[in-house]
């Protein structure tokens, strides 16, 4: 049985794996638009279905657990981005504050001696391991490319080979 601070700390974990799918269907949408960035656009996509997946791991456990999953109300994500750097840039800075809460999360859990939620977020403990590693990855490559027209092309060709090796 989840205690009630236990409860309404993983709903608030529910509405950032929602916004997180949201920004990253945002993400997609403007990739979308873009020349060229097909393999991008795919990538964000999935990216916003592997949160929602996430986000409905969550709300399945409050709901066993005795809880009551709430699902939430989401904020509009940002819509558009000055580059592709600025936008995976956004996808790592996404990821870290993900980490930061299910560590929090992780903390809680062992101090109310949750042992079965402490166990269940060892999954996201490491999911969110690979996930900042990918998100780092994009990143240097973006980095390394610069505004090179070529290297764009051939990131967006190699993005979803990068996203198998998470």
């Amino acid at each position: 049985m989840l205690s009630k601070t236990m409860a309404e700390a993983l709903n608030k974990q529910v509405l950032m794996e929602a916004q997180s799918s949201q920004a990253y269907l945002a993400m997609g949408s403007w990739a979308e638009i873009q020349p060229g960035l097909k393999g991008v656009t795919s990538f964000f996509f999935k990216h916003s279905e592997e949160e929602r997946m996430h986000m409905l791991k969550l709300i399945h456990y409050i709901n066993e657990r005795g809880g009551f999953a709430i699902v939430p109300e989401l904020k509009q994500p940002t819509l558009t981005f000055v580059s592709l750097k600025q936008a995976f840039e956004e996808l790592l800075k996404h990821e870290l504050a993900v980490s930061a809460s299910i560590n929090d999360l992780v903390d809680r859990a062992l101090s109310e001696k949750d042992y079965a939620t402490h166990n269940f977020l060892q999954w996201y403990v490491m999911e969110q391991m690979e996930e900042e590693k990918l998100a780092r990855d994009c990143n240097d490559k973006l980095e390394m490319v610069g505004d090179d027209r070529s290297g764009l092309y051939l990131f967006d060709r190699d993005i979803m080979t990068m996203d198998m090796e998470k």
